[in-house]
């Protein structure tokens, strides 16, 4: 970790800086119940697993959690003097603010091209959904809008898969040349096609993210079942030629943690990606009320498990000479909801 970890201040644990064990028992829950008067306008996800489920980012020293809300949690916001503090079992947990989201989440212009997809991976919400495909124009508005603001400093954009992976790709490239004269970094998170790395880095891209999900095949084969031969040999032969086009420490790929996987089966997934130049991130699940049926035997990963991990991951990006700061964009940079070494 880049700063220290483990502080105290009398009664009250504080996340200060990057204090991973406070940060691991909150992500391991994932949810919080907050008093209605500090909920910020409401947002709800558009992207991924929490698509329709609306979220704070809590922030304390520089580190940041991303929280769902849900009236059952066992975690509860309330306000204190100037700054707010979660509580659980009448025990104040930790203390800080309420970050301002600017488009899904904070210092970024994160924006999500088409709300539907194709694909009936079990762990995502966004299949279950209609949801609209922005045009140019709308997304440009978006971003017009942060600039006139002073708050746009980042673009990232995500999405679905409306009609194929080439098609998505297309649409996203043609977004980015529009986007190119805003002259800052851009991410792109999307399933990768043939060539779409060349297509996006021709466009303007800074930095790229294709997800392999998991790294267990028989995972992969059950829960992403129909992906139509984007296989996950697929994901990661287009994931070595994004290394190749954007240069290590600008691609990155997510590894959902709890679908059942060994802890041993995402070390040797997450060395196998930093050996071709990957940045690899683990993201704790999010079990979508609409995928509950689906993923019975998916658990949110404990705490402990995830400071294993977290180490795990750390001595990995080391050996192979990754380095997480460099990132500009996309969740790296974000860090709400994961443990990012």
């Amino acid at each position: 970790m880049r700063q220290p970890c483990l502080a105290y201040d009398e009664s009250v644990t504080r996340l200060t800086h990057r204090d991973e064990k406070i940060k691991a028992e909150l992500l391991s829950i994932g949810t919080i119940d907050i008093e209605e008067s500090l909920l910020p306008p409401r947002r709800t996800s558009t992207a991924g697993p929490g698509m329709g489920l609306q979220s704070i980012f809590f922030n304390s020293g520089g580190l940041r959690v991303r929280l769902e809300v849900n009236g059952n949690s066992p975690m509860r916001m309330v306000r204190k003097n100037d700054h707010v503090v979660i509580v659980r079992d009448h025990q104040e947990v930790a203390e800080g603010n309420i970050e301002e989201i600017i488009a899904h989440c904070p210092d970024q212009v994160y924006i999500t091209v088409s709300e539907r997809c194709i694909y009936n991976c079990q762990f995502c919400s966004v299949p279950k959904s209609q949801g609209k495909i922005k045009s140019k124009d709308e997304i440009l508005a978006i971003v017009e809008k942060a600039r006139t603001n002073g708050k746009l400093k980042v673009i990232s954009l995500t999405s679905g898969i409306a009609v194929s992976p080439d098609d998505e790709i297309n649409r996203v490239v043609e977004i980015v040349k529009a986007l190119a004269p805003y002259k800052v970094p851009i991410g792109v998170a999307v399933h990768p096609a043939e060539n779409s790395s060349r297509k996006l880095k021709d466009a303007g891209v800074t930095e790229v993210k294709y997800s392999v999900e998991t790294m267990d095949q028989e995972i992969f084969d059950r829960v992403c079942r129909g992906r139509k031969g984007h296989t996950l040999q697929f994901i990661l032969e287009s994931l070595r030629e994004a290394v190749e086009i954007f240069g290590k420490n600008r691609v990155s790929s997510n590894i959902i943690i709890g679908l059942g996987e060994t802890d041993e089966c995402v070390r040797k997934g997450m060395e196998y990606l930093a050996k071709i130049g990957v940045i690899p991130v683990l993201r704790p699940i999010s079990i979508s009320p609409s995928r509950k049926e689906e993923l019975k035997t998916a658990t949110r990963p404990s705490p402990e498990r995830l400071l294993k991990l977290t180490k795990m991951t750390r001595e990995i990006l080391k050996n192979y000479d990754l380095h997480v700061d460099q990132s500009q964009t996309m969740c790296l940079a974000c860090t709400g909801c994961d443990l990012t070494p």
